[in-house]
């Protein structure tokens, strides 16, 4: 009988420990997760606290000591640059340049996608193949004949011509990620469309467009960071100082041999702003496009 209590008494035993061990392991592997990722975190922003604050010193006091927060701030470093860059007919032009593409590149690759997802034929599978064989082509492949392009059609130095050089590069992309959310959403909704007498123009507006709004957003975020910071675009294909961008601006404040931090800097803050705020602004979209992709 005492054995049988003691053998009861270990078999209880036991599974508390393995409890306990279990538990230690959580907290253990949760703080050191915690950790990781503070310190991802810390790296993350480093450059850009170092960019802020040194930003705000001369350079002088950069060179010195430049990851030190500045006790007196040179705030004239963002007047100088608020005024060199032009600032608000930079950014004006950037926004026409970015709202353009990602307006023209979403109504444009969401109907060829949704073409070629939904009417399979021999000839929408080569396009859908040329589309993605586009990715792999780089920018500088055909910056030549794009130029004599847009040259041959009197779009050098115009909003237009960079918004539909951006649009054509911006759609293999935009082609593969449509195609490949419109693989997840039910036919039945637009045959439904249908029998209830709507058009093609109109099934796309009412019932095809609304349900690609996370993918929308989640790729006008793509498009806008890709044309945003690009320069070798609008280097090329721009030429008027009233119509430079942002990239373009900053651009300019980097000399031949050499450069100020107390010019450059400021210049990068102002021009990330914009970019910064426009994130924000979509955030959700791209989490609701999120959720929505893991729930499917």
């Amino acid at each position: 009988m005492a054995t049988t209590q003691i053998s009861e008494r270990r078999l209880q035993v036991v599974p508390a420990r393995r409890v306990r061990v279990r538990r230690a392991r959580r907290r253990i592997s949760t703080v050191f997760g915690s950790v990781l990722l503070v310190a991802f975190t810390l790296l993350t922003l480093l450059p850009i606290y170092i960019m802020v604050v040194v930003s705000l010193k001369s350079s002088g006091d950069a060179q010195a000591n430049p990851f030190a927060f500045p006790l007196n701030p040179h705030w004239q470093n963002y007047v100088d640059a608020f005024i060199n860059m032009n600032y608000p007919q930079s950014v004006m032009n950037t926004l026409i340049i970015t709202g353009g593409t990602a307006v023209l590149t979403i109504f444009t690759a969401s109907l060829a996608a949704w073409g070629m997802v939904r009417y399979t034929r021999k000839w929408t599978r080569t396009a859908y193949q040329i589309f993605v064989a586009g990715l792999t082509i780089p920018v500088f492949v055909v910056i030549t004949p794009l130029y004599q392009i847009m040259q041959q059609l009197h779009l050098l130095d115009s909003y237009l011509g960079v918004i539909l050089a951006y649009t054509a590069l911006t759609m293999p992309f935009a082609v593969f990620f449509y195609a490949g959310f419109l693989r997840t959403v039910p036919p039945e909704l637009e045959e439904a469309a249908a029998v209830d007498g709507c058009g093609i123009i109109r099934t796309y507006l009412k019932v095809v467009f609304p349900l690609l709004r996370p993918a929308t957003a989640t790729l006008a975020i793509f498009i806008v960071l890709q044309v945003w910071n690009d320069l070798i675009l609008p280097l090329i294909l721009l030429s008027s100082n009233d119509k430079q961008t942002v990239t373009l601006a900053v651009y300019a404040t980097i000399g031949t041999h050499s450069f100020s931090t107390a010019e450059l800097l400021p210049t990068l803050v102002l021009g990330v702003i914009p970019l910064f705020i426009v994130f924000l602004a979509l955030q959700r979209y791209v989490v609701a496009g999120i959720a929505v992709g893991s729930g499917k």
